[in-house]
């Protein structure tokens, strides 16, 4: 009794000394308190600068600075249509200083995808909450000769393989949005990758490809100026950002196609770090300011708590196994 007594009190006194000295406790826990005043977080972010995930995600961080009370810097660790930033995520220590995004669909057909080569699956997160949808599109130059989505496949189809079309990367939703099309339209068009939207962006602005398919938020900039045409939304229901423009269903064809964006953190966190991040997240992105400067991003909040987040994961990885599939044949 007397030696497990004094086993007690040794540890005890560890521990005290360990907070006192500063040093981090099991589990990473700085003290017993998250976050540490002035420690900052990294919020990785798997694409560009100026796409549509870069923008939202910094404007998010810049929100949970406030309320966390400590720097968040967003980190772009670009390469492999995301794998390279969502590969950095997995691998990086789970003690809360390290957060990021990931975008459904193309972080769950990414490891579903054998020839990938993943390091990373669904075990490899905690989901702490999602934070936006936003809907995929189909824009030309605003100078181009196809002015409406019917132009443009009618094009294709009298030219095989000859329309190019952008993707942020092998099977992002804009890939799959793209081979969606080849199969509703009966075309085959030329599918070019890029390592994230905005390179895309430039590349169809600059008359390298004829096609740009994205999201609402990657095209705001270059819409707003009069560089780009939008020739159809690929969702159920109009954009308010732009109502005039009608729905590829509307136009005829089913093609839909739309990014879900959310934040995660290495699997294996301390379930009170988790807890701070995942309330921290809920009141960013449920607040009135959240919702504001979205909107002006053209981008629509869309919050689900871990739980929902991961039934939502679930369900979506249903259908990603078709579309990389799909991919497979294209091979």
């Amino acid at each position: 009794m007397g030696h497990r007594t004094g086993l007690r009190v040794t540890l005890s006194a560890l521990v005290t000394l360990m907070v006192v000295a500063g040093l981090t406790l099991p589990g990473g826990v700085q003290g017993g308190t998250f976050p540490e005043k002035g420690r900052a977080i990294t919020l990785i972010n798997a694409y560009p600068p100026g796409g549509g995930s870069d923008v939202t995600h910094r404007m998010l961080a810049a929100i949970l600075e406030k309320e966390l009370g400590t720097p968040v810097q967003v980190v772009n660790k670009v390469g492999a249509g995301g794998q390279v930033g969502y590969t950095e995520l997995a691998r990086s220590r789970p003690d809360g200083y390290t957060i990021g995004g990931l975008n459904l669909p193309t972080v769950i057909t990414t490891y579903l995808d054998p020839s990938r080569q993943a390091v990373f699956s669904r075990k490899s997160f905690e989901f702490l909450a999602m934070q936006d949808i936003d809907a995929g599109i189909i824009a030309v130059k605003a100078d181009s000769p196809y002015k409406t989505l019917k132009d443009l496949l009618d094009a294709a189809k009298a030219n095989p393989g000859k329309i190019r079309t952008t993707t942020a990367g092998i099977l992002s939703d804009d890939h799959i949005a793209a081979m969606t099309t080849e199969r509703v339209a009966g075309v085959k068009l030329a599918i070019v990758h890029f390592d994230g939207a905005a390179p895309g962006r430039t590349a169809v602005v600059g008359g390298h490809v004829e096609a740009y398919y994205g999201y609402v938020t990657d095209i705001q900039p270059v819409a707003t100026s009069g560089q780009l045409r939008i020739l159809a939304v690929m969702d159920p229901q109009r954009s308010k950002f732009f109502p005039e423009v009608k729905t590829a269903e509307e136009q005829g064809y089913k093609i839909y196609s739309g990014v879900h964006r959310g934040v995660a953190m290495p699997a294996g966190a301390p379930k009170e770090v988790r807890d701070v991040l995942s309330e921290v997240l809920r009141k960013s992105i449920t607040s009135d300011e959240y919702r504001t400067r979205m909107e002006k991003l053209w981008c629509l909040p869309l919050y689900m708590d871990p739980p929902t987040y991961g039934k939502f994961w679930t369900d979506y990885e249903v259908q990603a196994k078709q579309w990389v599939e799909w991919n497979a044949e294209q091979k």
